[in-house]
């Protein structure tokens, strides 16, 4: 029968044998990484273009103005257009001052198409206008309607 009494042989050897491994495994630390790794490339692949956010921004603004002035015209009767000029851009056919007539960047420019028809008409041409950054003239963005749906914001070509 085994005894607990200090120097039994039995005892020593059940301690070392019972002992729990200190640190982790390669194949824990392995997976460990790997993980980390999708993780950091996710988020890498997540993070936008700081050169685009203020153009598609002002894209995006000017969607909204389109159509806004769109649905002005066809509750007035009145034909609306837009044209872009130097330093902005104004709609003729509204009251004085009733949207906005400047670029939130003084660096944005109209490439192509300067004047686009917004009405009375429910159904309008297809339309479309580029605008791109004068900091970054890689860059552009064009704002579009097929003359039916709303204006929407997608990237031009190059």
């Amino acid at each position: 029968m085994p005894t607990s009494a200090p120097g039994n042989k039995a005892r020593e050897r059940a301690r070392r044998t019972r002992r729990p491994v200190a640190g982790f495994t390669l194949l824990e630390l392995l997976v460990v990484l790997a993980i980390i790794a999708f993780a950091s490339a996710g988020v890498a692949f997540a993070l936008r273009d700081s050169a685009g956010d203020p153009l598609e921004r002002e894209a995006q603004r000017l969607a909204a103005l389109f159509d806004s002035a769109r649905a002005r015209s066809r509750l007035s009767g009145l034909p609306v257009r837009w044209v872009a000029v130097d330093d902005g851009f104004r709609f003729e056919g509204l009251p004085a001052n009733a949207l906005p007539n400047h670029w939130l960047s003084p660096d944005t420019v109209v490439t192509g198409r300067r004047v686009v028809v917004l009405g009375p008409e429910p159904v309008i041409d297809p339309q479309a206008v580029v605008i791109t950054s004068a900091i970054h003239p890689g860059h552009s963005v064009r704002v579009t309607t097929d003359g039916l749906r709303p204006f929407s914001v997608s990237t031009a070509p190059p």
